[in-house]
C-alpha cells in the first residue's frame, strides 16, 4: 500500500489537487481519507462551547485514531471512518466503511505537524497558496456550506485560523517532499505524483 499526505493551509485547494491526482486513476485502486473527520469527538460539549474550540491546533485531531486506522488499513483490513458535521461542529454517530486500496491519499491542514503520522506517509505533499486566495475561498466555504456568517469568520480567521497557520502549518511544510504551487504550474508536479503512483500500480 502507498500512502500519500496531502496537506496545506485552509482553502490552499488541497481537494483539487487529490481530484487532480485521482480523477485519472482507477477508482477501486485508490482510496481517500480527510483529516476533517478525526476532529476529536466533542459530545460532552454544548454546541456554543464546541464552536469556540480551536479547530486549527494540532490537539484537535485524534491523531491516536487517524495513526490506529491507518496501520489497520496498511495491514489489508477495513475501517469505520468517522463522519464530521461542520454544522454541529463534532462527529456524527454514522460511520463510512472504508476498504484498504492500493493507493490511500489523507488530506488535511495538520496532517504533517504530527511525527507519527508522517512516519505512515510514503510520499508527503504540501499544497501552497497565496494567503488572500485562501482567505477567500474560506470564507466562501464558510458561509454557502457551513452556514457561517460573514462577520464569524472573519473573526475565526483572525483569531485563529491565521495565527495557527503560521504556528503549525506553514512550518510543517519543511517535511513535505514534494511542494505544489496552486495555480497553472502546478501540472508538472501533479504529473510527476501520477507517475509516482502509475508505478506503484503497475
Amino acid at each position: 500500500m502507498l500512502i500519500i499526505g496531502i496537506a496545506g493551509g485552509t482553502g490552499s485547494g488541497k481537494t483539487t489537487v487529490v481530484n487532480q491526482i485521482v480523477n485519472e486513476l482507477p477508482k477501486d485502486e485508490v482510496g481517500i481519507i480527510s483529516q476533517d473527520s478525526y476532529y476529536n469527538d466533542l459530545s460532552h460539549l454544548s454546541l456554543e462551547d464546541r464552536k469556540k474550540t480551536n479547530f486549527d491546533h494540532p490537539k484537535s485531531i485524534d491523531f491516536g485514531l487517524l495513526e490506529e486506522h491507518l496501520s489497520i488499513l496498511k495491514s489489508g483490513r477495513s475501517i469505520e471512518q468517522p463522519v464530521y458535521s461542520f454544522l454541529e461542529c463534532n462527529r456524527t454517530k454514522e460511520t463510512v466503511l472504508t476498504h484498504p486500496r492500493k493507493v490511500m491519499i489523507v488530506e488535511g491542514i495538520l496532517i504533517l505537524t504530527n511525527p507519527k503520522i508522517r512516519t505512515l506517509f510514503d510520499i508527503k505533499i504540501f499544497v501552497h497558496a497565496d494567503s488572500d486566495e485562501r482567505l477567500i475561498r474560506r470564507l466562501k466555504r464558510d458561509i454557502s456550506e457551513r452556514g457561517w456568517a460573514l462577520e464569524e469568520t472573519l473573526n475565526s480567521y483572525q483569531k485563529t485560523l491565521k495565527p495557527m497557520h503560521n504556528e503549525f502549518i506553514e512550518p510543517s511544510k519543511e517535511h513535505a517532499d514534494i511542494i505544489i504551487p496552486n495555480n497553472k504550474y502546478n501540472t508538472v508536479a501533479v504529473d510527476m505524483v501520477r507517475t509516482i503512483i502509475n508505478e506503484k500500480l503497475t
